[in-house]
């Protein structure tokens, strides 16, 4: 039990590590900066732009048990963190840069008519993108947000090769003092799919219980339209969308 709960720790602290990566990286890199920004602006959006595709792109770009070797050894004798932390963090940031263009793709998928809508209502950017924005972008990516879960359940296996005791790891070990190869990892195997199977129902609620609301924005006498938005506690609107 204790390679279980390990396991577990490491893959879902990592992804709402990674997730909250994602949110800002993709968030950010989402935001398209109109002619009225400043020139430090500009150039601070840049910069960033820069530095969040690097980062994506090496994360994304090597293997995760290639980083947790190099990250770990690398900052040990920096900050002498012990293997669970190394490992919670290696995973949170693998798993921020898949999060990001997640994040990123989910806010660009919702209909820029939105945000004009919004803002023509008196909404600030800020309140635009929490509660008009984000909340459309979130439900519409949320497939892929709890895939990244499931990977991370299967893939924090590799991260025994900096020696926490997760499933893999406590598997390797009764495998080599019994020498019963075949049934240790078909039992592991087996816990494997038992983890990642109630985890894809627990999903799979969420997500019908997110399709069920689609909220809309405060009404405004001004909005000749009357149209309708996601993203605000007020409206009790079934969604058809299907993900």
């Amino acid at each position: 039990m204790l390679g279980v709960r390990t396991t577990l720790i490491v893959s879902l602290t990592g992804t709402a590590f990674g997730f909250l990566i994602g949110l800002l990286v993709g968030g950010f890199r989402a935001v398209k900066l109109d002619y009225t920004a400043s020139k430090p602006a500009r150039f601070f959006k840049k910069l960033f732009d820069i530095i969040a595709n690097i980062y994506i792109g090496i994360f994304r770009g090597t293997p995760m048990m290639v980083q947790a070797v190099f990250i770990y050894y690398a900052l040990l004798n920096v900050i002498h963190w012990d293997n669970m932390t190394a490992a919670i963090f290696v995973i949170s940031v693998n798993t921020g840069a898949y999060m990001s263009e997640i994040i990123r793709s989910g806010i660009q998928a919702v209909d820029p008519g939105q945000t004009e809508a919004a803002r023509s209502l008196g909404m600030s950017n800020s309140q635009t993108m929490m509660s008009v924005v984000l909340p459309q972008a979130i439900r519409n990516a949320f497939p892929a947000i709890g895939n990244e879960l499931i990977v991370n359940i299967k893939d924090s296996s590799v991260l025994m090769i900096i020696s926490i005791t997760e499933l893999m790891f406590q598997s390797k070990s009764i495998a080599g003092s019994t020498f019963h190869f075949t049934e240790t990892y078909f039992i592991e195997a087996m816990i494997y799919l038992i983890l990642t199977t109630i985890a894809t129902l627990i999903l799979n609620y969420i997500e019908g219980r997110l399709n069920k609301r689609k909220v809309s924005l405060p009404q405004s006498d001004t909005d000749p339209n009357n149209m309708k938005f996601a993203g605000s506690p007020k409206s009790s609107e079934r969604s058809s969308d299907d993900f």
